[in-house]
């Protein structure tokens, strides 16, 4: 019955997932609301939002900087540090996301980073955050960009 359980839960956090994905692609603007946002703070040991200050912050004492964009975003400008796994491709590519680390998730401006975090912690991530305003924060705050950012 626990696997089954499991499973639903997994096909939901996905679902949800690819919801924002489908808005994103045809020109909404989602927001994370508490039909997306199922994962309460509490089972997460970080905010489930942080600032780009905050997030700049982690990442320099040694956070892993997820960048959840398409190739095409993450080729025009992104974080040095960042490591590329498109938010279609995370739930397949899971393994390559450290569970022993705290991860900060970034997009460009906050939405998707909420959903693959929220996806994050329905795996069983434990130290998981998005980072507020995306990588259009974190490039107007002065924070390193490789590439031209707006």
């Amino acid at each position: 019955m626990r696997n089954v359980l499991v499973k639903e839960d997994k096909q939901a956090a996905v679902l949800s997932v690819l919801a924002v994905i489908l808005l994103a692609a045809a020109g909404c603007s989602p927001t994370v609301s508490a039909n997306v946002q199922t994962i309460p703070e509490a089972a997460n040991s970080l905010p489930l939002e942080v600032s780009a200050e905050e997030a700049y912050q982690l990442v320099e004492e040694g956070s892993f900087l997820l960048d959840v964009r398409t190739r095409e975003e993450w080729d025009e400008y992104h974080a040095p540090q960042a490591v590329l796994i498109p938010i279609e491709e995370i739930a397949s590519r899971l393994d390559e996301v450290p569970q022993d680390q705290t991860v900060v998730v970034i997009c460009r401006s906050g939405n998707r980073s909420a959903a693959a975090r929220d996806f994050l912690l329905s795996e069983g991530f434990t130290t998981v955050t998005s980072s507020a305003g995306g990588m259009k924060a974190w490039a107007a705050a002065g924070y390193p960009v490789e590439g031209s950012a707006p």
